[in-house]
């Protein structure tokens, strides 16, 4: 992901960590460990906890401190505070559904790397010519899916992607074959029913299938 001076403790690219990054919402801080766990475990090391619960924050600095094989990331970043909150809890990257001029300074600023969200070609356009070229393209299937990537792909092949939104086991394979994407986020690997019962054995299988998908 795009940032001017990354920590040491970051990687280079959370799109090259895995071919699916799961995107987490936690709403008990004290799954946070074992979840990730079974995350890791499963071949899935990138973890997007999305900023959407009172809980995120906590879980994120647990996950930080008690997993070293995770690069947990923060989701749902909107606010140049929350990008500072993100970064003090210990996160290593960071998405947003979207940007603004204010955000995108928030997030270079941090020194993590970071993918903005993005759903329209000018949107894309206006990152590249700041210097960022890989993106969250999101809402993705509502955005027009893999026919709208593959349409970017000609015009614009410097920008990489990672789709998020309404994608499955079954539709990642078609996004994963596109040259412009990198890797797909999902909660497929998260069944409801799993979390609610803390059967992180069956989220562990479940990360192990996501993580034998191919990429192009």
């Amino acid at each position: 992901m795009t940032s001017p001076a990354v920590p040491s403790a970051a990687p280079v690219s959370v799109l090259d960590l895995a071919p699916v990054v799961p995107v987490v919402v936690i709403d008990d801080a004290a799954d946070a460990v074992p979840l990730a766990r079974a995350l890791v475990a499963g071949g899935l090391p990138a973890i997007e906890v999305t900023l959407r619960t009172p809980a995120a924050l906590d879980a994120i600095r647990a996950i930080a401190a008690e997993v070293p094989d995770a690069v947990v990331g923060a989701g749902t970043v909107i606010s140049p505070g929350g990008v500072a909150d993100a970064a003090a809890a210990g996160a290593r990257f960071l998405v947003s559904p979207g940007w603004t001029p204010g955000l995108l300074d928030a997030m270079k600023g941090s020194g993590l790397p970071f993918l903005p969200g993005v759903s329209t070609t000018s949107e894309v356009v206006a990152l590249l010519e700041q210097g960022v070229r890989e993106m969250k393209f999101f809402p993705a299937e509502a955005a027009g899916g893999t026919a709208y990537l593959k349409s970017l792909a000609g015009p614009l092949p410097q920008a990489r992607f990672c789709p998020t939104g309404g994608i499955s086991l079954t539709s990642a394979p078609t996004y994963l074959a596109l040259p412009n994407v990198a890797c797909v986020g999902g909660t497929w690997m998260l069944p409801p029913d799993a979390l609610a019962t803390a059967d992180w054995p069956r989220v562990e299988t479940l990360a192990r299938e996501a993580a034998a998908l191919q990429r192009s």
